[in-house]
């Protein structure tokens, strides 16, 4: 769903400037981590980091990783910015950019780690192409990842989560911690989002998988 604009955020969300990126983030395709303190660490990236609550809590636990979120809504963003910003932490960039394009910033072999949390489920089936675990994009992220490299997804729908598993499954990635109850299972849930938080105190039940793409590449050939 996508906010009203409050014009006073295009002034307030510079306040954030030396870790929010608003335009050009094509020019660090490949050097990323030149960006951060410690180059050395690994690269973790949320795919629509919503108001930050997920990945200003991630970067205070695991000061072992920087940290990438992306999310195209100024009006969003700006929150992000402010609460990784209250949180103190120096491992964080925010980009205003579309997912859609993430091989435009991003080199091969440049992420760890993806999080994709409670993204558009697109419920239609003709609009299933938009869909973030639509295999198109899985061989995306297949191409970005790290040896090694994986994918956390977390939703409330269950449609889209099914739908997800089949995704994953072929496309030949390896799942593991599968679960369509996590806050009542084994797995860590180390951070939610607002919204999983908001849900979850009402009784939703939060859906969740892990999933490292094929060892050889992509399953199948390009565009089958």
């Amino acid at each position: 769903m996508r906010l009203r604009r409050k014009p006073w955020i295009d002034e307030a969300i510079l306040d954030y400037a030396s870790f929010v990126h608003l335009e050009h983030c094509e020019e660090h395709k490949g050097k990323w981590r030149e960006l951060f303190e410690d180059p050395d660490k690994p690269l973790w990236v949320e795919l629509g980091t919503g108001k930050g609550n997920f990945i200003s809590q991630m970067a205070q636990l695991h000061p072992e990783a920087n940290f990438i979120g992306i999310e195209i809504q100024v009006g969003v963003l700006y929150y992000a910015g402010k609460k990784c910003a209250a949180a103190e932490v120096n491992n964080v960039h925010l980009l205003r950019f579309d997912v859609a394009r993430l091989e435009e910033i991003f080199a091969p072999g440049e992420v760890s780690r993806f999080f994709i949390n409670f993204c558009d489920p697109w419920p239609k089936k003709r609009h299933a192409k938009r869909r973030l675990t639509y295999r198109d994009f899985l061989d995306r992220y297949a191409r970005l990842l790290a040896e090694g490299g994986r994918i956390d997804f977390k939703s409330d729908n269950a449609g889209l989560f099914d739908f997800t598993l089949e995704e994953f499954k072929e496309r030949q990635w390896q799942l593991s911690e599968v679960t369509y109850d996590l806050h009542h299972s084994d797995i860590v849930n180390e951070a939610m989002t607002e919204y999983e938080a908001k849900f979850s105190a009402k009784g939703q039940p939060i859906f969740h998988c892990a999933a490292m793409p094929p060892a050889g590449g992509i399953g199948h050939d390009e565009g089958n």
